[in-house]
């Protein structure tokens, strides 16, 4: 590596008043659009990259790169403060920071967010930096055996996002499969559940409007009942907010979190197909089995947000990786990215390394700058984010099922989408009233279609011998450590069964 040339790289890219105008700019539209439920990054980096036209190429990029690491942390904002992911990788987010602002600390919650999502973006762009060509070789070795066995192996912590019923949670993900399962068959084209006439359905249910039915829909259903009932209690924020970062002993405390999450992340970002999420919910299973205090994940701690928000933006720099070093985008925002680079004349790929490394560098570089400027936009939003909780709900609720059916409406600009997303909010309400967890769903949803397909393409490759798979290094590697934690997880939920039922022998007493 050419130390001198990266650090000229760097100072050039920071050192630009365009860039970084144009990189703070792509951040606060990211932010926003990342808040708004059905807004993704993919949408926001694939409608601002005609104004980038007329732009030189690292301008253009940072603007994008804006956008992406913005949107990433903005899932979080309604996530955190109204349960509804505003991206699908902010999903395992709701499962601790939905919690901590029903506990009043709405503030704390975005605070460690924005924290661990800078640091996590950081972390990953430093991995992307010295390590690109490695990791990019590593993960050109997957295929379909390997793709199958790394599904399997995010399909092991649904114990440990199942809440305080592993059954149910078992239930909930059973569910999800059979969900996963309407449509052609990804293979053979045969319709299931289905009729060819059913065009709406023959590629399944669209999964975002699915994912804003069960967290946002579900969420003004219940809401509304409960108002009705009047047992709806409004929670509010009025506290003084002195500082916009986590103090010392919160980072402290969430450190081991965000580290490991900005690993996994970066690691399972750069695998083409993966994506943040799938990472989000292997971190969050991970740093909950490696707890001491299991049965608090879940309950609104600061450590489970660290752990989802650190991997979410790890995968950015992940992602980037085999597009850099192989041509190969590792997510649907980066597969944008890479027409941005060919529009302007560069092309991905090895010989990048060799003939255009200070453009290389300069990239490795914005990407720094684009998590300084989500950091810049998330600080100085942090205390406005936390007035939304303080609204009252009957005038919060129309305005979430208004922007969640748009949202929905949005993605396939079709209407058959928006029945979906209100089907999947009365599903969701029901599952929520009797207490089965959704994360489950929502992970079978994302992993499901990736486990047939690739179980599929691997048999077929291999004539139905199944264990072939067996002659994979890498294969076996996810296997063990799927079986591993899948056991770890089991022993954890004993630990957490325990716990509560002495807790609540305890109050029975007093």
């Amino acid at each position: 590596m050419d130390f001198g040339l990266l650090f000229s790289s760097y100072l050039e890219v920071f050192l630009n008043p365009q860039v970084l105008l144009m990189t703070l700019v792509g951040a606060l539209g990211g932010v926003l659009l990342g808040a708004i439920p059905g807004m993704t990054a993919t949408m926001g980096v694939a409608l601002l990259v005609p104004f980038s036209f007329g732009m030189d190429l690292i301008p253009a990029i940072g603007l994008l790169l804006g956008i992406y690491c913005g949107g990433m942390y903005g899932g979080s904002i309604s996530a955190i403060l109204i349960h509804t992911p505003g991206t699908p990788s902010a999903a395992a987010t709701t499962i601790d920071g939905y919690p901590m602002t029903r506990n009043g600390q709405a503030g704390l919650a975005l605070s460690v967010a924005m924290f661990s999502s800078f640091c996590g973006g950081i972390i990953g762009a430093l991995i992307m930096t010295f390590l690109s060509p490695v990791i990019a070789k590593a993960a050109m070795s997957f295929g379909p055996g390997e793709m199958f066995m790394l599904a399997i192996f995010g399909l092991s912590v649904i114990i440990s996002i199942s809440g305080k019923s592993v059954i149910k949670g078992m239930i909930s993900a059973f569910f999800g499969m059979l969900i996963c399962t309407v449509g052609l068959d990804p293979t053979n084209g045969v319709a299931r559940f289905i009729s060819y006439s059913q065009t709406s359905l023959l590629e399944g249910f669209a999964f975002i409007p699915a994912l804003i039915g069960m967290f946002a829909v579900a969420e003004v259903i219940g809401g509304v009942e409960k108002i009705v009932r009047g047992e709806e209690k409004q929670l509010t924020s009025n506290a003084r907010i002195d500082r916009v970062l986590p103090d010392m002993k919160t980072i402290k405390k969430i450190w081991p979190n965000i580290l490991s999450g900005a690993v996994i992340g970066t690691f399972i970002g750069a695998i083409p197909g993966a994506g943040g999420d799938i990472a989000v919910f292997v971190s969050y299973g991970a740093n909950k089995s490696a707890s001491r205090h299991p049965e608090l994940w879940g309950t609104g701690i600061p450590n489970g947000v660290a752990s989802t928000e650190s991997a979410n933006n790890g995968c950015s720099g992940g992602a980037m990786i085999p597009l850099l070093s192989l041509g190969v985008p590792g997510d649907a925002v980066t597969a944008v990215l890479l027409g941005a680079f060919i529009m302007k004349g560069i092309q991905p790929g090895p010989m990048m390394y060799v003939s255009n490394l200070p453009i290389v560098y300069r990239v490795f570089a914005a990407l720094m700058v684009a998590n300084l400027a989500m950091l810049v936009v998330g600080c100085a939003g942090v205390r406005f984010f936390t007035r939304i909780v303080s609204v009252e709900k009957t005038m919060l609720y129309p305005v979430i099922m208004v922007i969640s059916l748009l949202g929905a409406y949005a993605i396939n600009k079709n209407v058959f989408d928006v029945g979906v997303c209100i089907g999947f909010g009365i599903f969701g309400w029901i599952m929520n009233k009797y207490e089965f967890p959704l994360s489950p769903i929502l992970l079978t949803l994302i992993l499901g279609p990736m486990c047939e397909k690739n179980y599929a393409r691997f048999m077929n490759i291999h004539k139905g011998e199944i264990m072939e798979i067996f002659n994979s290094p890498i294969a076996m590697t996810f296997l063990g450590v799927a079986i591993l934690v899948i056991i770890y997880s089991l022993w954890n939920q004993r630990k957490i069964t325990k716990t509560l039922t002495l807790d609540s022998s305890l109050k029975s007493a007093s």
